[in-house]
């Protein structure tokens, strides 16, 4: 009992984000129009937005594996981040971004926390393209000048996290020597957060080579224009006058609403995002979300199906990892309290 109400105080937040924001969707929403807008969608640019989704995972993929400096096989970096993004979809506290570190570090021998910086580099910089995005977007939504600040903010704290981190890059050993300098106290916690550390910093080493990081950029923004044109097509199914430039909101507010604590997967988070982004251009709530909800079903179809098949490949199941991972984080939080 104890146990399960210290893991509540981590997932109850995003559960009742969740379940409001999906009450209000309930409350706004005629069902009634949006099946209808469903049955009268054009399947045919749907197909064409299905098979860009794919594409998408492709891209991210390459993304992630020019992080990595190539050397995980891209195979490998394909199934891994795909089963990650599974992973998310059904399970609590984010696990797939903890779950595709530890899976590709099994396959490419790489050290797990060697990995895990380069996913946290790769969400920064989503965060600062995303904010990009919504600010880009906001020209085309009035009224929008609060929205238009927190834009600002947020991708000014992104930027000053993405300077931070290339400090730390270069001045490693100094951030080792103050680590250990501050930690003295407890040995423990020098053993195993100094070698954390060290791999950490040399995971973040990619953003002090040049070329290395302008090829991950490119990848980055070939994959993002991926993302817009597949959510534009989306929309078109279902809005034909709808223009491209909507979709720089879209987009954006779609990353945002899936940095908000939820359920697995964005439950609610997701969807608010997309149709409330959609609503001033279309004045359409259903048909809105009608759009969010094929958005969704696509990222479980591309998922799922390069994420099943990475699983199936490797002997594992969704249980499986998501019983490795809680015991990897145990271990974690033992080391990190040791009994006395």
């Amino acid at each position: 009992m104890k146990k399960f109400l210290q893991n509540s105080k981590r997932w109850l937040p995003g559960a009742i984000i969740s379940v409001l924001l999906v009450a209000a969707i309930a409350y706004f929403v005629d069902f009634q129009t949006m099946w209808e807008s469903i049955k009268g969608a054009n399947y045919g640019i749907l197909a064409g937005s299905a098979v860009l989704s794919f594409v998408w995972m492709m891209g991210r993929a390459k993304v992630w594996q020019t992080l990595l400096r190539d050397k995980p096989k891209y195979a490998d970096a394909l199934f891994a981040a795909s089963e990650g993004y599974l992973l998310n979809n059904f399970l609590p506290f984010r696990l797939g971004e903890l779950g595709r570190a530890f899976l590709l570090s099994r396959k490419s021998g790489m050290a797990f926390s060697e990995i895990l910086p380069t996913i946290v580099i790769e969400r920064v910089v989503d965060l600062v393209i995303s904010a990009a995005l919504l600010l880009a977007g906001l020209t085309y939504v009035t009224d929008a000048q609060g929205s238009a600040r927190i834009g600002y903010i947020v991708g000014g704290a992104m930027m000053a996290g993405l300077a931070m981190m290339y400090l730390l890059a270069r001045n490693r050993q100094w951030a080792l020597d103050i680590f250990h300098k501050l930690s003295g106290r407890w040995a423990f916690l020098q053993k195993f957060g100094g070698s954390f550390l060290e791999s950490f910093l040399t995971g973040l080493a990619v953003l002090t080579d040049g070329w290395l990081f302008l090829r991950f950029l490119f990848w980055m923004i070939l994959d993002w224009f991926v993302a817009l044109v597949a959510y534009y097509l989306i929309t078109l199914a279902f809005f034909p006058q709808a223009q491209f430039n909507w979709l720089y909101f879209v987009l954006g507010a779609a990353a945002f609403g899936g940095a908000i604590p939820a359920l697995p997967g964005g439950v609610g988070t997701f969807e608010g995002a997309v149709s409330a982004a959609l609503f001033p251009f279309t004045k359409d709530q259903s048909t809105s979300l009608a759009v969010a909800l094929t958005a969704r079903l696509y990222n479980y179809l591309n998922s799922g199906v390069l994420g099943g098949i990475g699983l199936m490949r490797e002997g594992q199941t969704l249980s499986g990892v998501y019983r490795q991972l809680m015991n990897l984080r145990n271990q974690e939080s033992e080391q990190e309290n040791p009994r006395i």
